[in-house]
Parts: C-alpha cells; structure tokens; sequence
C-alpha cells in the first residue's frame, strides 16, 4: 500500500507556484496537509489574538487547495489555524474558509479542533501535582504566570486530527499542533508505521524548504510505502538530494536524531538516505513510544508598550565610540526621566542579529543603531524613545566633526510607536493523561 501526501507551502498563505499545485493534481495525492502557524514570529500574535500571514494570502490558497481536495475526494489538514492556533485563530480562518465554499459553490463536513487551555484547568494541574516541566530558559510555572496569560494553547498530538478523520471529515481545521500532525495523520490512519510516517511528515511540514534550492513557498510530495518513503520537490526547478532531506533533520532541533511529539519520538539514529534523480528515498527511522506523554503548554501575557527608531551612522569616530555613547545616552535620559521602562539596543553592522553572541563583531564603515523602549504606558514609551534619539543625536566627544548630527534617520516621523508588546509567559510540558484530553472536536457542514 502506498500513501501519497501534498504539502503546497511552508505556512498556509505563504503562497505557491499554480504550475506546482497543477502537478501534485496531475500526479494525484491521498491528502492535502499544510501547517498555518508557527511561534518564530514572536508572542504578540498568540497574545494579541491576531494571525501574521495576511487574510488575503490565506483565502488565496485555501481557495486552491479546498476545491483540488473536494475534486479529488481527498481530505485536508489543517494545522495550528490562524498563525498561533488560539480559539481567535481558529475562528478567522474557519469564516475565510466558509466564505471560500460558499463562493466556489462547494460543501463540505468539517472537523474543527479547538486546543486552548481555561486557567481553571491549568489551576488544576497545580494543586493535583500533575507533572508541569518548564522547557529549557523558562522559570517553573506559577499561579501568576497563569493569572497574566491572555491566552493558553496546547500543542496537541496527531490523534485528534485521527479523530477528525474518523468523523468522516472533509476538511480538519485544528489549533494549535505539532507541525508533523497533519503531514503525518492519514499515513497512520492508513496503518503506515509511525516512525517512517513522523519522519516524512517533519521532511514536509515545511513545503519545499527540504529541496535544493529550498523555498517555503513552493511543494512537496511524499510517498510512503512499506519500510520506506520517497519525497521530491513538485517544481522542475528544484531538486531533492540527500543533504537537502537529511539536514532537515536539523531545523527547529536540538537533536537532529530525535522527532518528539506527544507520545513519542521518531528516531533516526539508523536512518539511511538514497538519491535517485531528484527523488531521496529514507529508509530506517524507528518510533519509540514515550513514557509519558508530554505535551507542550504555550501562553503570552502584556509586556507593555513599544517605541522604536531606527538610524544611520557612517563617522568613523560614532562607530569607534558607539557603546560608550550609546551608554551615555541612556544614562543621561534615566537622570531626566527615572521610572520603570526597559531598552534595547541593536547596532546592525556590528551585532544586531546575535548581540553579545556576536564571535566577530567587527564594525564596517557603516551601522544602523535601533533603540526598543518597551514601558506600561504608550506615553511613557514614546517619551523615553524620543529622548533617546535627541540625546545619542547630538551628543559630543572629543574630537567630534560632525556638530549638525551623529545621525541620519531614513524615516519621518522617526520614532514609530509599535503598540502592545507580549512576552512568553508559559513555554512548558505538561502531562497530559489521554490523547484527546487538550482538544475539543466539533463537525459541521459548511458551504
């Protein structure tokens, strides 16, 4: 038996070629499987309630994949809905979808996946002593950790996108999930093993970012059979290539040889990679039940506000003196205006992307310093940005030429407020006692 999985894009509205969409069709498929949301971008939009991928973009490739999957009789699978995958998320993405059968003159039966968390149950974990492990860099959680979130999510499994499957769903719209979830779920249901089907699903979670040369714009088939499975790139211009598959292994992860997920890990520790003409064929990786099974808890609470501007500088003697003045600076404005608000630099040319991480900071003749005044109020923030800027503006040091000016701002107005700012404020494990116990499954019809 072999089953055949179509991932068009990295993220849902990230776009992908019609010429590569037109092949999957052509070469037929058992599931359409995309994820829609990741945490890279951030905390704001789980906390804000908000998705990153513009409305527009995802009704552009909902429209495409929702008729490709009615027309073959296929189902698609959904993941982490709306960016952050929060009961807002899920809901924007559930109207843009309505809207799209109802325009395209389709129905379908729909599974949705809701998987936020209420305080009241997390509240419950704590006192019953449930086991709860913050993840590496987190503090272990607290009661006003829960009490601040606006929001809680679990990452769930892929049994309940079996679950979804199971009602005779068409389409399977979930919230928050491990990115394999989707790819993964129609293999296993079709009896595939959960280890070569974990794998393939981690290779395609991510469209054709596993090709050469990679893109999370453009897609990707996988093909499972038996104690094997093949993936290769649906656009002529690409290439699979042993290095391409088997470096995935390595994004996102601590551990290229482990894939974990609630319930266990993939483990490729054996796995063996062939190449064959732009197809890689993997053969090898093992699953290994956990046990216990652990899945992880994501919330965001308010931070504060956000002002930022960003400038240029090109004299010699700014570049060589830029912490020394940058530091000057900020006391100077702390002496004017005490209070409780935070700063952040970074001097692009010098450290911007890794700061203090930076192996080799070597300033070039040109660097772009960007302060991040984050306070409790807008009006705080704005304030303190807006001295910041006058002050690291014309400050002086021996020897100074340039008297009209340390810096020239490509933007006016220069200081642009940013609005609410969210930080984590649970990135923790927690036990969870039944696969199904963090998702709420609801079928419908709609069109």
């Amino acid at each position: 038996m072999e089953t055949r999985v179509y991932s068009p894009t990295a993220i849902l509205g990230y776009g992908f070629p019609l010429e590569s969409h037109e092949r999957a069709i052509r070469e037929g498929f058992d599931v359409i499987a995309v994820d829609a949301g990741s945490t890279d971008p951030g905390p704001y939009y789980l906390g804000e309630g908000v998705g990153f991928v513009p409305e527009k973009a995802v009704e552009r490739d909902l429209r495409l994949l929702v008729r490709a999957a009615i027309e073959q009789g296929v189902p698609l699978l959904i993941g982490t809905a709306g960016g952050a995958g929060a009961k807002p998320h899920v809901e924007a993405t559930l109207r843009v979808l309505e809207r799209v059968l109802v325009e395209e003159g389709l129905r379908a039966r729909v599974a949705v996946i809701y998987t936020d968390v209420s305080k009241e149950t997390l509240y419950s974990y704590m006192e019953e002593g449930r086991r709860i492990e913050p993840l590496p860099g987190a503090p272990p959680l607290t009661r006003e950790a829960v009490e601040e979130s606006t929001r809680i999510v679990a990452q769930i499994g892929v049994e309940p996108f079996l679950e979804g499957l199971k009602a005779g769903a068409d389409i399977v719209l979930a919230g928050r999930s491990v990115d394999v979830a989707p790819f993964s779920a129609v293999p296993i249901a079709r009896g595939h093993d959960w280890g070569l089907a974990i794998h393939m699903a981690k290779v395609l979670e991510c469209g054709a970012i596993a090709a050469d040369p990679g893109s999370g714009s453009d897609g990707m088939m996988g093909v499972i059979r038996g104690d094997h499975f093949q993936v290769y790139p649906l656009n002529p211009r690409r290439k699979a290539t042993v290095t391409s598959v088997a470096e995935h292994a390595l994004y996102e992860r601590r551990d290229p040889y482990r894939e974990c997920i609630p319930g266990g890990c993939a483990d490729l520790s054996q796995t063996e990679y062939s190449e064959d003409n732009g197809v890689v064929t993997v053969r090898g990786t093992r699953w290994i039940p956990a046990q216990a099974r652990m899945v992880k808890l994501e919330a965001a609470r308010l931070a504060g506000y956000r002002t930022v501007w960003i400038a240029g500088a090109r004299d010699p003697g700014f570049i060589e003196r830029h912490k020394e003045l940058i530091r000057q600076a900020e006391e100077h404005v702390r002496s004017l205006l005490p209070g409780d608000y935070r700063v952040y630099w970074r001097v692009y040319g010098v450290n911007g992307v890794m700061s203090e991480r930076e192996p080799s900071p070597q300033p070039s003749h040109e660097i772009a310093v960007m302060a991040e005044v984050v306070a409790g109020d807008p009006e705080t923030s704005k304030t303190v940005a807006g001295l910041l800027r006058s002050t690291l503006l014309h400050l002086g040091w021996p020897g100074r030429k340039t008297t009209a000016g340390n810096l020239a701002f490509p933007l006016s107005p220069s200081d642009l407020p940013a609005g609410r700012v969210y930080e984590w404020s649970i990135w923790h494990l927690v036990e969870e006692r039944d696969p199904l116990e963090h998702a709420r499954i609801g079928v419908a019809e709609y069109g």
